[in-house]
C-alpha cells in the first residue's frame, strides 16, 4: 500500500490549440501545464499563479483545501472563462 504521504494534489492544464508545432511545458508548485498556443499557454500560467497567490493568502496548500474552497478560487479568478480577444 502507498504511503499517503507521497500522494500531492496538483493542476493538470491541457492546451489544445497549439498550431504552431511548439511544445510548452511548464511546471511550477501545484502544477504542469502542457501545450497550447503561445497566448494559452500564457493563460494557464498566469491562472495557476492565481491560484497559488490565493492559497498562500489563506495559508492553505492545494492538498488541504476542499473541493468547495478550490471552486471558489477558481471562481474568483476566472479559472474556467476564457478571455476573447480586445479584451471583452
Amino acid at each position: 500500500m502507498k504511503d499517503k504521504g507521497m500522494l500531492k494534489r496538483f493542476l493538470l492544464g491541457l492546451g489544445l490549440d497549439c498550431r504552431d508545432g511548439i511544445w510548452r511545458v511548464t511546471r511550477g508548485e501545484n502544477f504542469h501545464l502542457y501545450g497550447g498556443s503561445e497566448d494559452t499557454h500564457g493563460e494557464m500560467q498566469e491562472k495557476a499563479i492565481k491560484l497559488n497567490e490565493q492559497l498562500e493568502k489563506k495559508k492553505r496548500t492545494l492538498d488541504t483545501v476542499s473541493m468547495d474552497e478550490l471552486m471558489e478560487i477558481a471562481d474568483k479568478i476566472d479559472m474556467f472563462k476564457k478571455k476573447r480577444a480586445g479584451g471583452v
